[in-house]
């Protein structure tokens, strides 16, 4: 792709009305437009790196035998009436009426119409475990939508929920959302922290929240530092071994400042080791038993007797993820940006000096671009007229993770080759495809 023909709209300066980074960064480079308070429009850049969020998050949900469906946005308030929780949500709920004075509801979550799925589709224990999780955009009208896409009213989620039989059943399906969630974060190249946390308008006794740690984060966390050298790397899909990584994670003080208690934050973790600091909520799962199946009348047929299932549920803010890593890898001193090469919108820019009377190096860039598509790698041209200094800045901004620069000091078959944040390298075009699989194998495989 060119990037003159591209739908990439750079603003000159940061916006004023954005106050962080990620708000501030998504509208300059054209990544979001604001349709309304608190509701974006996504344009090319940043719906592609949304998608391949979305796509990760989509794998690690298959990797743990979660299927997938898709419910709509628009939901019946008979069965939120039914839960009890109609008019206990509050006002964030956007309430409706169709042309028959029906009233409706945008979903802001979808505990009560996947328990009406599962309740009119599933009789017998023996088809438990269910996994069932979709995503889908959502609607929550905050009072005050702020922070970009961070803290808006329409966002896309990924929420999961699970149907057992048993408690014991429950926290094994809870485990394996925890596991998954980890390695979701890992191949964004997140350092994401599970922290007990409060269970809200969901319900339940059980709750984890992802954490990333960021500077404007609106979670304050108290956590000790060991807990980030927690390995779940050799972590395997069986009871013993999902335990065992949860208790290894527990063991540690990690709190949301909802559930912060200074007496025992000060005597469960050593001087040295005590981190207070402000994060990025990026996930949240929870077990609530027979919360909504009880009321609902969601049950299993098991020995003769009707047992109400037990359930959780389990989301991740796909859209919010977006902003986040742009709060975690943004150098906003330097204004360089270095989205991880598994969601960054482009695996490569190649940047041609480009005069009048000599498009020497635009045909280069072309030849190299079609090979780079041979080896899978996704590349746009910077055709555009600007000085060699100039575009590299523009794409240090954007985050391509790699360039290729073709300018006077290109010789022969060697190319200059870099990282947005690195040293230049000399490099021939089979080497620098090399490279860019290889990290793009480690990141996609993590």
């Amino acid at each position: 792709m060119h990037f003159s023909k591209s739908f990439i709209p750079i603003l000159k300066n940061n916006p004023t009305e954005a106050k962080i980074k990620s708000h501030q960064l998504m509208l300059r480079i054209g990544m979001i437009k604001q349709s309304s308070a608190g509701i974006y429009s996504w344009l090319p850049l940043g719906f592609k790196v949304m998608k391949k969020i979305e796509q990760i998050v989509r794998e690690e949900q298959d990797r743990v035998g979660v299927q997938e469906i898709l419910m709509p946005t628009i939901q019946s308030s008979e069965i939120w009436k039914e839960s009890g929780r109609y008019e206990d949500y509050g006002e964030e709920m956007l309430r409706i009426k169709d042309r028959q004075d029906r009233e409706m509801l945008y979903g802001p979550t979808n505990e009560e119409l996947v328990t009406e799925i599962f309740r009119s589709s599933i009789k017998s224990y023996k088809s438990l475990p269910q996994l069932l999780y979709h995503i889908q955009w959502k609607f929550r009208d905050e009072l005050r939508p702020r922070f970009g896409i961070m803290r808006c009213r329409e966002f896309y989620m990924k929420d999961a929920y699970s149907f057992d039989l048993t408690d014991d059943d429950a926290f094994f399906s809870y485990n394996k959302f925890f596991l998954s969630y980890l390695k979701t974060f890992k191949r964004l190249n997140l350092s994401a922290i599970p922290m007990a946390a409060e269970t809200g308008p969901i319900g339940g006794n059980l709750s984890h929240e992802f954490i990333i740690l960021a500077d404007t984060g609106e979670s304050k966390i108290y956590t000790d530092k060991r807990i980030f050298e927690v390995d779940s790397s050799s972590t395997i899909l069986k009871k013993s071994s999902l335990n065992d990584l949860r208790n290894a994670y527990e063991k540690f003080y990690s709190v949301t400042d909802e559930k912060f208690n200074k007496e025992k934050f000060e005597n469960s973790v050593p001087e040295e080791f005590r981190l207070q600091t402000k994060g990025i909520e990026v996930g949240h799962i929870f077990y609530f038993g027979d919360k909504y199946s009880k009321p609902m009348n969601a049950t299993v047929d098991f020995n003769g007797k009707k047992e109400f299932v037990k359930m959780g549920s389990y989301g991740i803010g796909v859209s919010r993820l977006v902003g986040a890593i742009i709060e975690a890898k943004y150098n906003d001193n330097d204004g360089i940006m270095k989205w991880p090469i598994s969601v960054s919108p482009f695996d490569c820019a190649i940047i041609p000096m480009i005069s009048k009377n000599d498009t020497s190096n635009l045909d280069k860039s072309n030849k190299i671009f079609d090979y780079l598509k041979t080896k899978n790698i996704d590349a746009i041209i910077d055709d555009t007229d600007e000085n060699i200094s100039a575009k590299i800045k523009k794409f240090n901004l954007i985050g391509i993770p790699y360039q290729i620069i073709i300018g006077n000091k290109t010789e022969g078959n060697l190319l200059e080759f870099k990282e947005v944040d690195g040293e230049t390298q000399k490099l021939n075009l089979d080497e620098i495809a090399s490279q860019i699989s290889k990290a793009k194998s480690n990141w996609f495989h993590n």
